[in-house]
């Protein structure tokens, strides 16, 4: 069966995940997170790609990044796949592959869903269990974003930037985000987009998409199809 292209514009955000291949770890110790977190800023300014969040788990990674360029994230993540399997083969003295066939990635409308969809990249490690807040987790952007640490690869994004008029506001305002957790509509709605690689945004959002790509965005409708449908399908077939 043909992959199913992804849905991909230039200049829009794009929720991304990509896993170890069944499940299995990608990251052993620091020293591993720290190369994968060189190699992704290495392909993301290589290819032009802006990375406004991320985490590191033990055996799969959250990026919201938006490309460039059409092509741009693909590019960033095979680069970034192939150095990194290169390092941990060799270093570990394995072979075969580390991560799942392909990652997968949703477009992400910006108000309200963009920094819903940060808040729940930056909340992986505590509804794991790994950490009570987001900030005891190194391997995050969050620290970067709720409080100011330095990380040369997080380029906070437009919707981020409208949170406050100064570094102090906007981390202020960041953080009380997280006051709450996402409700388990919102978590159930952010995971099935980015698995069905589907938009995570308004109907609008999805129709505009659709338009720019002249391809259906909309998950298809449940239930039989109706006769007209059925009757037209079986024209279609005749012809």
């Amino acid at each position: 069966m043909a992959r199913r292209p992804r849905f991909a514009l230039p200049g829009l955000p794009q929720h991304v995940i990509q896993r170890g291949n069944n499940r299995q770890a990608a990251f052993y110790t620091d020293e591993d997170r720290l190369f994968y977190l060189e190699c992704l800023g290495d392909a993301a300014r290589k290819y032009g790609c802006l990375v406004h969040a991320y985490v590191l788990m033990t055996n799969h990674v959250h990026l919201l990044a938006t490309p460039l360029e059409t092509l741009a994230l693909s590019r960033t993540m095979q680069h970034l796949g192939r150095r990194y399997v290169r390092y941990v083969n060799d270093r570990y003295r394995r072979s075969g592959t580390l991560w799942e066939d392909r990652f997968k990635a949703s477009l992400v409308d910006t108000e309200p869903y963009f920094l819903r969809c940060s808040c729940y990249i930056e909340f992986n490690p505590v509804r794991a269990k790994i950490v009570v807040r987001p900030e005891d987790y190194r391997w995050s952007s969050h620290r970067h974003l709720g409080f100011g640490t330095y990380d040369a690869l997080v380029c906070p994004h437009q919707e981020y930037e409208r949170l406050g008029s100064s570094p102090d506001e906007r981390q202020a305002a960041y953080r009380a985000l997280f006051a709450t957790e996402l409700s388990a509509s919102e978590l159930g709605r952010i995971r099935t987009t980015v698995n069905q690689g589907r938009p995570l945004g308004s109907d609008r959002f999805t129709s505009e998409i659709e338009r720019a790509l002249k391809r259906a965005a909309s998950p298809p409708k449940r239930g039989r199809p109706t006769q007209s449908g059925i009757d037209q399908t079986a024209g279609s077939k005749s012809a």
